[in-house]
């Protein structure tokens, strides 16, 4: 076999945090930290960063008042350090506004590159992340392998898990900017009537996705956020969570079963922000190279989107979003 030198091509990780700005900081915090039961690594400049028990990196969600709730952008860690500056090339050769982000000027991040995706959604490109200890012997748990006590307040999920975007154009120009110069994989797609593809669920890890596309024209924006999502470990814990919602008096969606990924959810909306949150658990993994993408037909979205369970806020006239780009006007609330 003769032998060829190889290239390694920038590669992302995985999902690493979102940016969140919203109208009611009091509530938001009220919300994420009590509620939902993440954890506060610091507040600075009036960002406050908080992750889950069971993230590593510094935050995996930053809240900061502004005067429009919306996502200000969607933070992915890459495989490698230089994998930054060779995203950074490969972007500007593609014609993609490219700004750079020196270290610090997001708290406990290094380096990063910030770009839109040809829907107007914000993206970034990280590698470097503090990993802070946890001082507080009262949050700090006692296995190495895990910064925070788990179940020490509110719902208490484990890990950051994924994104849903929406846009009202045509999605596949965003699937397509994923795919080729990303590098996400396609598991799962929505076919419309007209042969086109209406949704996609992708993903760079083993999971059936780290984001998912939806081509809505309902919404208002071309660049929109449908949802963000934790991981808690056990259909258990979203009936739990189901309580401790309900005892708060806070609406959700829910709980029921996906058909796409077979996973668990329960849907809320935050009370400050507007963005809606699921807490997702269980589905499946995907190891095969070779994995084929699932096709699903308009007709058979029932059993897609919804297995069984409570409707999962999918449907037009259930549609909460706010803007993952440029700011909107207002924000639509439950």
């Amino acid at each position: 076999m003769e032998n060829v030198r190889y290239e390694l091509l920038p590669e992302i990780a995985k999902l690493g945090h979102v940016a969140l700005e919203t109208t009611d900081l009091e509530k938001s915090l009220w919300f994420f930290e009590e509620v939902v039961g993440l954890e506060k690594t610091t507040v600075e400049d009036g960002v406050h960063y908080l992750r889950a028990w069971g993230d590593f990196d510094h935050h995996t969600l930053s809240i900061k008042e502004g005067p429009e709730a919306r996502v200000d952008h969607i933070a992915w860690k890459a495989k490698r350090r230089e994998d930054i500056g060779n995203f950074m090339v490969l972007l500007r050769e593609a014609g993609v506004e490219v700004e750079e982000v020196k270290a610090g000027t997001e708290t406990g991040q290094g380096d990063a590159i910030r770009f839109q995706l040809p829907s107007g959604h914000n993206f970034e490109i990280y590698f470097d992340m503090e990993k802070p200890a946890v001082a507080d012997p009262k949050r700090r748990s006692v296995l190495k392998n895990q910064p925070y006590k788990a179940w020490r307040k509110g719902i208490s999920p484990r890990r950051i898990d994924h994104v849903n975007i929406g846009t009202n154009t045509d999605p596949t120009a965003i699937i397509e900017f994923l795919q080729e110069k990303l590098g996400f994989k396609l598991r799962e797609y929505l076919k419309t009537p007209d042969d086109k593809v209406g949704a996609a669920w992708m993903s760079v890890t083993n999971l059936v996705h780290d984001i998912a596309v939806m081509g809505r024209p309902d919404i208002e924006s071309a660049h929109e956020i449908h949802h963000l999502s934790y991981w808690s470990d056990n259909a258990q814990d979203i009936l739990r969570a189901a309580d401790i919602l309900a005892d708060h008096g806070i609406p959700f969606v829910g709980p029921g079963k996906h058909g796409i990924s077979q996973a668990m959810y329960i849907y809320v909306v935050d009370p400050g922000s507007g963005v809606r949150l699921e807490l997702f658990s269980n589905g499946y993994l995907i190891f095969e190279p070779d994995w084929e993408p699932i096709e699903w037909k308009a007709e058979e979205m029932a059993v897609g989107f919804t297995f069984w369970g409570e409707q999962s806020g999918m449907r037009p006239e259930d549609l909460t979003t706010i803007s993952a780009g440029e700011p909107l006007k207002s924000a639509k609330k439950v």
